[in-house]
Formats: C-alpha cells, sequence, structure tokens
C-alpha cells in the first residue's frame, strides 16, 4: 500500500513537472518571437482602396512607424487629400489612380512602386465595395462588382507582388475579409459571397508561401466606425437599409473604432498570425455559425423578416439615403469618423 502511495506522489509530481515545463517553454518560445515581429520601419507597403476609411487609418499608423506607404483608389480627389495629410505629417507617400478590378493597372502599379521605392514588402488588401438590400433587389452586375474587387483585386495585387517576395525569402499579405467572408447576412448576398471568395483565396495562399517565407493574414472584422456607409450602396427601399446598417455601423457596443482595428490589424501582420478576428459579436457570430449551423440560420431567417423589404434595383449611396433618423445622435460617432478617415459625402462609383 505505501508503494502504490508513492508510486501515486511521484506520479504527480512528474506529471507537474511536465506541466511546469511545457508552461516556461510556451513562455520562452513566446518571448522569443515577441524578440522577431516584423518591423514595419524602412519597409513599403501597399495599401489598396487607401485613400479613405480603414485603408487611410492604416497608412497613418504605418506612418509613424516610419513605413513607406504607398496607397491606390478610384477616386483622384480622394487619394489627393489622403497624400497632403499624410505627406504634411512628413510621411513617405506615393499614390496612383487605380481599379483593382483591372490586372493591367495593378500591375502598372506595383511596377510604379518598384520604380520609386523597390520591390513591396507588405501588401494590405482592402479595397472593397458594399451593396446593401434584399436579394430581389440585387442584379448579377452587383456579384460580379463585388467578386471582382474583393476576390480578383486581392488576386492580381498579390501575384503582382509575388515574384519579388519570393525571390527575397520573406513578405507579408494581409488580405481584410470579413465576419460576412465566414458568415452570410442578410441583405448583403454579394458582399458575403465575395468575401468568402477572399477567405478561401487567403487560405490557399497561406498553405503554398509559407515556405516561401510569407505570411498570409486573413482579417475578419465585423462592425467597424469608419464612415464608409456614406459611400456604400442602397437598394430596395434604400433610406430603410440605410438607417438600419448606418446605425448599427455607429453604435459602440456593435462596431469597433477604426483606429483600434488597425493596431489590432498590423499587430497581426507584425507577428505573422493567421487569421484575426474584430470585435465580440464578430467572434460569437463565428463561433456559433461552427458549433450550432441550424440555430444560426433560424436566427438570421428572423433578422431577415426584420429588415426592410423592397425589390428596386435602382442604386443610391448613402449620402443620398439620410434621414432625420440618421442624421441623429445615433450615426454620431460613424459621421465623426467620415470626417476623419475622408469619407466626406462622396459616393464610390
Amino acid at each position: 500500500m505505501a508503494d502504490r502511495r508513492k508510486d501515486r506522489q511521484t506520479s504527480r509530481l512528474t506529471l507537474s513537472t511536465l506541466v511546469a515545463a511545457g508552461v516556461g517553454a510556451a513562455f520562452g518560445l513566446r518571448k522569443a518571437l515577441r524578440h522577431e515581429r516584423y518591423r514595419f520601419k524602412g519597409r513599403t507597403v501597399l495599401i489598396t482602396g487607401g485613400s479613405r476609411g480603414l485603408g487611410l487609418v492604416l497608412a497613418r499608423r504605418l506612418a509613424k512607424e516610419d513605413a513607406r506607404v504607398a496607397l491606390c483608389g478610384r477616386d483622384a480627389s480622394s487619394l489627393a487629400q489622403a497624400r497632403q495629410e499624410l505627406e504634411r505629417a512628413g510621411a513617405q507617400v506615393f499614390t496612383r489612380r487605380c481599379d483593382v478590378r483591372d490586372q493591367v493597372q495593378v500591375e502598372a502599379l506595383v511596377s510604379a512602386i518598384h520604380e520609386r521605392w523597390g520591390a513591396v514588402d507588405v501588401v494590405i488588401n482592402n479595397a472593397g465595395v458594399i451593396q446593401v438590400g434584399p436579394l430581389e433587389a440585387m442584379t448579377l452586375e452587383d456579384f460580379r462588382d463585388a467578386v471582382d474587387t474583393h476576390f480578383w483585386g486581392p488576386l492580381y495585387t498579390t501575384l503582382a507582388v509575388l515574384p519579388e517576395m519570393k525571390r527575397r525569402g520573406q513578405g507579408r499579405i494581409v488580405n481584410i475579409t470579413s465576419v460576412g467572408g465566414r458568415l452570410s447576412i442578410p441583405h448583403l448576398a454579394p458582399y458575403s459571397a465575395s468575401k468568402f471568395a477572399l477567405v478561401g483565396l487567403s487560405d490557399a495562399l497561406r498553405a503554398e508561401l509559407r515556405q516561401d517565407g510569407i505570411r498570409v493574414t486573413t482579417v475578419c472584422p465585423g462592425l467597424m466606425r469608419t464612415g464608409s456607409a456614406l459611400n456604400a450602396h442602397f437598394k430596395g427601399q434604400h433610406e430603410g437599409e440605410y438607417a438600419w446598417f448606418a446605425i448599427g455601423d455607429s453604435l459602440p457596443g456593435l462596431s469597433m473604432s477604426a483606429e483600434r482595428a488597425a493596431r489590432l490589424i498590423l499587430e497581426a501582420c507584425r507577428r505573422g498570425d493567421s487569421e484575426v478576428i474584430l470585435g465580440v459579436s464578430a467572434k460569437l457570430a463565428t463561433v456559433g455559425r461552427a458549433l450550432a449551423p441550424e440555430l444560426t440560420a433560424s436566427l438570421l431567417s428572423w433578422v431577415n423578416r426584420q429588415l426592410p423589404q423592397g425589390s428596386s434595383q435602382d442604386t443610391h449611396a448613402g449620402a443620398d439615403s439620410e434621414t432625420p433618423l440618421t442624421r441623429s445622435w445615433l450615426t454620431e460617432l460613424s459621421r465623426r469618423a467620415a470626417e476623419r478617415n475622408n469619407e466626406g459625402d462622396v459616393p464610390l462609383h
């Protein structure tokens, strides 16, 4: 009996020692990885859709870390404003008008950056479009536009920078997807479908490029206060659609500030994380979809019944869909974000 008790005590001691050793090794590895974190200073970072919203907020943070920032977008005026702001802050900035849906334009953009600063070190695929409305209000062109922007655009950009990244054996690719790429949200069918495609592309790139020293990070944000609702496209009962979207986009409990999102995104890129999901609601939705798909489907069906219904295929910008409700305190935070982040009241065409 005494021998058995002694054996049990020895086993417990051995197990405790192994656990302690494992914890110690984990902390040691974490500390080592922290010392090897990627630095943005002196790096060339390309941000698509970088003239406004989240892209501009990311550019500001990168400029503070002494990165060289290259921005592209479709609106020349927004690009000029972004460049002036960043240059006044002492940043090294390159801007070029570019439609990421056009592979020729993307390749010309990357070539111009290469001539100016050399190879691109980091790509942040951020360019996006948002169409909001019921399925019957959407056209095939809406789906094509979303897929061209959210799938083909990041693919074109990635393929353009890959040869130099592979040659140097290092690089970072950050794909800004959405919780809508993990869980389809009612009245956002083109957006969600295209973001699902980008999540799949990110997973494929990550698996194949890590051996070349290239880290791919998939970012799945929930609602963010960037001010982008003003430039989103609304169909059906467009004023009602804009109201639920803009209010949800502004409330602190549901949405995250663009500044906090940008900080978390760059930290994930610095560490080389495979994926980061931003926001408590986005994390809960992702877990719920994985663990309880039937319950999630029922909840989303209920949400859909509460949303405005309408089949009009006419497109209206958020800036053209304002009502007294959306000009109230309910959207104050988003309107402030729009002013800070160059969103203004100019629709994205």
